[in-house]
């Protein structure tokens, strides 16, 4: 399929003024919510498919910070599915994005490192956090936008998953997106973009937060990678604080690790599931132990 076939870049490109100061002016960082982006006869398919994917084809991210599968495997989606993610990566796609972000040379990757499919069930969450900066393989990418495609047929204001958008200093969320169906958000990543959903979410069995996530770079001659930087709210308490931030630092460690020996995501799985399970047997400890003696 053409870039035009699944939605209306035409539409997009006329709009272009307007959106581009819009994203400019956004708080608490730059981004844009745009709705109705696919072209429905394109969107029922992917619903279709979507619903398709073979469970043993998700990965699990499974620990104290998230709770979410991921597919980054393309030849397990749907046509389209993978039509979808060609046309938002396509050339004329790409440069929307350039004009409307204001990255020169911007470029997608077919790659999807982190990105991909991503669903969530009940119970469900992604802590607040600022996405990792550099591509994993390709060493001179400087991650710079983020594009989320949300996949939800229906979507209702009580199951929750709204993506909150925090300022850089962890004060507030001061903006917040539903996951409605065919809603795309577009927004600028750096070291404080941060933003998540870190309430579990409270869907009914069978529903699922779904989303396309896709991640464009600019090529630089150097740059500093930083692993995903999650940041406790000012609620979440001393002991919610000090167990984000042990988890991040177990992250850090496989982050590094997964650079210098280009671990796959089968990998990630596995890291993550037994930080899972080791954080339940603990926590099975403290229950049958009881509270420490004052």
């Amino acid at each position: 399929m053409h870039t035009d076939q699944i939605l209306d870049i035409t539409a997009l490109e006329g709009s272009l003024p307007d959106l581009a100061e819009r994203y400019a002016s956004a708080r608490p960082y730059p981004h844009v919510v745009l709705d109705g982006v696919l072209r429905p006869e394109v969107l029922a398919q992917a619903y279709d498919e979507l619903a398709a994917v073979p469970a043993e084809d998700w990965t699990n991210y499974l620990h104290l910070n998230e709770r979410k599968f991921a597919n980054t495997k393309p030849h397990t989606w749907g046509p389209t599915l993978q039509s979808i993610a060609d046309g938002l990566n396509s050339e004329r796609f790409v440069r929307f994005l350039a004009d409307l972000t204001g990255f020169e040379g911007l470029q997608a990757d077919p790659s999807l490192d982190g990105g991909g499919l991503h669903r969530c069930v009940a119970g469900g969450f992604l802590n607040v956090h600022a996405d990792f900066t550099a591509h994993h393989v390709e060493h001179r990418w400087q991650r710079r936008v983020n594009l989320l495609l949300y996949l939800n047929p229906e979507w209702q204001p009580e199951w929750g998953g709204d993506l909150e958008l925090w300022t850089s200093d962890m004060a507030r969320c001061e903006a917040t997106v539903a996951p409605v169906g065919n809603r795309v958000l577009i927004f600028t990543t750096t070291e404080r973009s941060y933003h998540g959903h870190p309430e579990p979410l409270r869907a009914p069995p069978g529903v699922a937060r779904q989303s396309l996530a896709l991640y464009y770079f600019t090529q630089e001659d150097r740059i500093r990678p930083r692993s995903t930087d999650y940041r406790a709210r000012p609620d979440d308490g001393w002991a919610g604080s000090a167990g984000i931030y042990l988890d991040k630092l177990a992250l850090r460690a496989y982050d590094i690790v997964k650079r210098r020996r280009q671990l796959s995501d089968t990998s990630a799985s596995r890291w993550l599931g037994a930080l899972n399970r080791a954080a339940a047997r603990a926590r099975a400890r403290r229950s049958r132990n009881g509270p420490a003696d004052p």
